[in-house]
């Protein structure tokens, strides 16, 4: 079994994910289910292991032979990238495989708000962009970058795990730093990242204590700095960035996030009525009355303010659905299994006469 023929399948099927797995056929994850693909024999730790041999280097398995569980990317023949994972769950190795587009999408094409386009421009701040797995959060950004890179003339350092998307360089000059090959941590990466007279720095996920206060002081030296979380709401995206830290740091947090932050997203991927997916993007930006909320550990508070500022461009995450469904791009039951309060959607439904 080769795996570039699995991948050039997954992609003409319109997969977003390649799933071997053993004792199952190999599954491509179609507008966010998992097919198993059945014209292929169930998988063996072998046919699993043969396959992973042939996505991954001598370094990359030496790598994942002592951490147990590896993060890389993989260039198919053309120019495709996939984001692998490999790890091992009861005795066997599991390969997962995201599939990436050849070309870096525009604001445009993926349907984002058109406040991303300021929001890229400035000149210094913090951009989160959060959501689960799979709900295209690198997507976005990377449509951003791209934006700035037609736009503007800065110089843009990234810290990934792994690269996803590789800039050409237009107009902005890219330097793509990859974990494990490039640097040992984001940490130690932005701990030397000023030294390189960067204007925007991506830094791929706030995922633990080290990481955010590293990023919160880069952000805090006058930078623009782009990262990503796994919350489900921008408020929560606040409170997961402000846990992170112990007790007796969390009103300095609070403090420094205040001052730095200019926007979260928090988006989810929807099946569109005539197939693929849409993101459904809620926004929050850094104005005074957030900036206040987050200063005074309040973030509980965020969602109303968003409801009422939307004069300002901030949207809920339900009112996005909502935009969606009444511009017939997805359904009403697509609309329902991802809101986050039905009642309210309901109202508002109700008071529309829909």
């Amino acid at each position: 079994m080769e795996i570039n023929e699995l991948l050039r399948l997954a992609k003409a099927r319109g997969a977003s994910d390649l799933h071997l797995v053993a004792g199952v056929h190999p599954m491509f994850r179609i507008d966010g289910e998992l097919k198993p693909q059945e014209e292929y024999p169930k998988l063996s730790n072998d046919d699993i292991e043969e396959l992973f041999n042939q996505v991954a280097d001598e370094r990359l398995r030496h790598l994942f032979k002592t951490e147990l569980e590896v993060d890389f990317a993989y260039v198919l023949p053309g120019g495709s990238r996939g984001r692998c994972n490999a790890c091992w769950q009861q005795g066997t190795i599991s390969l997962a495989i995201r599939l990436l587009a050849e070309t870096i999408p525009t604001i445009e094409s993926l349907g984002l708000p058109e406040i991303c386009k300021d929001l890229i421009m400035r000149p210094r701040g913090l951009i989160m962009v959060t959501g689960p797995t799979g709900s295209g959060k690198s997507t976005t950004i990377a449509a951003m970058l791209n934006y700035l890179n037609i736009t503007a003339k800065r110089y843009v350092v990234t810290i990934e795990d792994p690269v996803e998307y590789v800039h050409p360089n237009i107009n902005c000059a890219f330097s793509q730093r990859e974990l494990t090959q490039d640097t040992h941590s984001f940490v130690n990466a932005l701990k030397y990242v000023l030294r390189q007279d960067p204007d925007v720095i991506l830094v791929g996920e706030m995922r633990d204590i080290e990481t955010a206060a590293a990023v919160l002081t880069v952000a805090e030296t006058g930078h623009l700095v782009l990262s990503t979380g796994h919350a489900p709401s921008a408020a929560q995206s606040v409170e997961r960035i402000v846990d992170l830290f112990p007790p007796h740091e969390r009103t300095m947090a609070q403090a420094r996030l205040a001052s730095t932050i200019n926007a979260v997203f928090s988006q989810v991927l929807v099946p569109r009525i005539k197939g693929g997916r849409v993101a459904a993007v809620e926004i929050m930006l850094g104005t005074s009355a957030v900036k206040n909320l987050i200063r005074e550990g309040k973030p509980y508070l965020i969602p109303n303010t968003i409801r009422t500022s939307s004069n300002l461009g901030m949207k809920t995450l339900d009112d996005a659905l909502v935009d969606l469904y009444r511009q017939r791009v997805i359904s009403k039951e697509s609309m329902f299994a991802f809101c986050q309060d039905s009642d309210d959607i309901n109202k508002t439904l109700l008071s529309q006469g829909r």
